[in-house]
């Protein structure tokens, strides 16, 4: 697709040399390469800088508080690319927004030089290159995997990080798990020169998106789309085609756009689902996205609902 290049968060071409996950002498040479950096991360928030993520050497003060083995990215053209957690380091001052739909806090730690700050990577992942939104999603969902599944799923026995980070092995009944991905259609749902939006309860004013929602076990992605606007809009859907994803790391999503046709108008919204629904034209699309709307924002930026509304409003999708 034309657009697919421009979706955050899109492959950059990284090499992930998988073949030496499980190479451990291979990992502890890399480690020691003097071009090696470490991105630090805490509690789901990267090092960035005024010039995007900020690599550290990792024997790097800041990592005194990593509780965990460093996770290998790949290898980038200026050496090998690491990641470690360092939640469990407390900031003197208070952290503020950690709850907020988008926490605009940001936390500087003392052994790094003032402006290198730990901030939401919602809120600065426009602003990355297409290499360093890769490895922060990549990074930041390998990481929350980790915090949210230290326990053996089999037996309950505490589980070991194996494979450079990207396995955990029970030793007590030998169960290997691997990071998980949750799949999830987002809907470009189309009628005529009309797109369908909806908004979740607790979005800020203003705030409308594509449908999306989860794909359910034996399911496919045009079964999934068909349900999903069906059960949160009462909207019939006819042919559907894929058309871009997105790795989404909130926490372990990957989001799957498709374009649907559809077949009914009616909209009757489900409200445990979704707050309202409604179906916009291209004309009044436009006035959200010059920021000229009386009522509506622009959905997010960086998100690829924003990608394929744009898309469609330049007759590239739907």
């Amino acid at each position: 697709m034309p657009f697919e290049d421009q979706i955050t968060f899109g492959t950059s071409g990284l090499d992930r040399a998988a073949h030496l996950r499980g190479d451990a002498e291979a990992l502890a040479r890399l480690a020691k390469d003097p071009t090696a950096r470490a991105f630090a991360f805490w509690r789901g928030k990267p090092l960035v800088g005024a010039e995007g993520l900020v690599g550290l050497p990792l024997e790097h003060a800041v990592f005194a508080a990593a509780t965990e083995a460093p996770i290998f990215l790949g290898l980038d053209a200026a050496g090998p690319r690491f990641a470690r957690d360092i939640s469990a380091w407390e900031p003197a001052e208070p952290t503020g927004e950690l709850d907020s739909f988008l926490d605009r806090s940001e936390q500087q730690h003392p052994d790094l030089p003032e402006g290198e700050v730990f901030a939401e990577l919602r809120g600065i992942m426009t602003r990355l290159t297409r290499r360093d939104a890769e490895f922060a999603a990549s990074a930041r969902q390998v990481m929350e995997w980790h915090r949210t599944h230290s326990f053996c799923s089999m037996c309950g026995a505490p589980s070991e990080v194996t494979m450079g980070g990207w396995q955990r092995q029970c030793p007590s009944c030998g169960r290997h798990h691997f990071p998980r991905t949750d799949p999830v259609v987002i809907m470009l749902i189309t009628h005529g020169n009309r797109v369908l939006l909806g908004r979740s309860p607790g979005w800020p004013e203003g705030m409308y998106s594509l449908l999306a929602g989860f794909v359910e076990p034996g399911e496919t992605l045009e079964a999934a789309v068909r349900r999903e606007v069906f059960e949160e809009a009462g909207v019939r859907v006819g042919p559907v085609r894929y058309l871009a994803s997105q790795p989404w790391p909130y926490p372990a999503s990957l989001m799957m756009g498709c374009a649907g046709e559809a077949v009914s108008e009616e909209i009757t919204i489900d409200p445990v689902e979704i707050e309202d629904a409604i179906w916009m034209n291209r004309e009044e699309l436009l006035q959200v996205f010059m920021g000229a709307h009386p009522k509506m924002r622009e959905p997010r930026r960086g998100a690829i609902a924003h990608s394929l509304l744009t898309a469609w409003l330049s007759d590239q999708a739907g």
